[in-house]
């Protein structure tokens, strides 16, 4: 039956409700595990979207997997806008949550505001995530203060690599374990709807989880968390360069991309492409 009272024919789908950041509450209060992969353009958001994903996130990850870069400090504000207006277009029932960029909500209060305006206004996002604990909370509360609503990420933090140095493992040492802890809890109360738990022990990982009302999602931060998360390009085996530990690779688009070039390549040389049934 739907929830008109109506019985569903053979071949049609119960309709999906839009997921909001309320969604993602109820759901940990549930025991519903939350899905998120990122997202960067119109056809791989639609395919995401129409597969079920419960939150999509135009990460600045971007910088590594569309640009090329190093790292994800290179990515501007003008550049993740343009990108997540591209997703928009194709999330009818995700949850959209875009990445403020590095520098970008780092100078001062007043200028952080209006970039996640601008974010929100332009680009139809449901939502921002910002890197940081303790130093952010002051901003994330101006944020909710004004209706944008605000994901947190901890752990390691990659905007903070020229500091870090590396992207090892962060919260192995007490200390950080209880920093990261600390800052869960200052974020919750600065009125974060989540936090992205990125790279620490199974352990830590679990420990903030069950500490917090709101939900956690893990990318490298074991099976404890009330979500996951991973770079698409990652789990379709599309970036070849990169094979950490907590990645679970779904393809491997990259070869079998490479396969159909080569194929398309030989046929077009052999003058097999195209063939008569291909032809006007």
């Amino acid at each position: 039956m739907s929830s008109t009272g109506k019985s569903l024919t053979a071949g049609q789908k119960k309709e999906r409700k839009k997921i909001t950041t309320k969604t993602l509450v109820t759901m940990k209060q549930r025991g519903e595990i939350i899905s998120a992969l990122t997202a960067y353009d119109f056809l791989m958001s639609r395919y995401l979207d129409e597969a079920g994903i419960d939150v999509m996130l135009v990460g600045d990850s971007l910088g590594n997997v569309i640009q090329g870069n190093a790292t994800t400090l290179t990515v501007t504000l003008d550049e993740i806008i343009y990108h997540a207006k591209i997703v928009r277009k194709a999330v009818k029932t995700a949850l959209l949550v875009v990445d403020l960029p590095f520098m970008s909500y780092h100078v001062d209060l007043q200028e952080s505001v209006r970039n996640c305006g601008r974010v929100m206004k332009e680009t139809g996002a449901d939502a921002v995530k910002l890197e940081g604990g303790e130093r952010i909370a002051e901003t994330v509360k101006h944020l909710v203060k004004v209706g944008i609503p605000v994901m947190g990420h901890l752990g390691l933090t990659p905007q903070s690599i020229n500091i870090f140095g590396t992207y090892v493992t962060r919260g192995t040492d007490p200390k950080e374990a209880r920093q990261i802890q600390k800052d869960a809890k200052i974020l919750q109360d600065a009125g974060c709807f989540g936090i992205v738990l990125e790279k620490i022990p199974a352990s830590l990982a679990k420990k903030v989880t069950a500490s917090l009302k709101i939900p956690t999602i893990g990318i490298g931060a074991g099976i404890n968390c009330d979500g996951q998360i991973l770079v698409t390009h990652d789990m379709l085996g599309m970036t070849e360069m990169f094979h950490p530990r907590f990645v679970r690779k779904y393809l491997n688009i990259a070869e079998q991309a490479k396969n159909a070039f080569r194929n398309y390549i030989k046929d077009v040389k052999s003058k097999k492409f195209p063939s008569r049934s291909e032809s006007y």
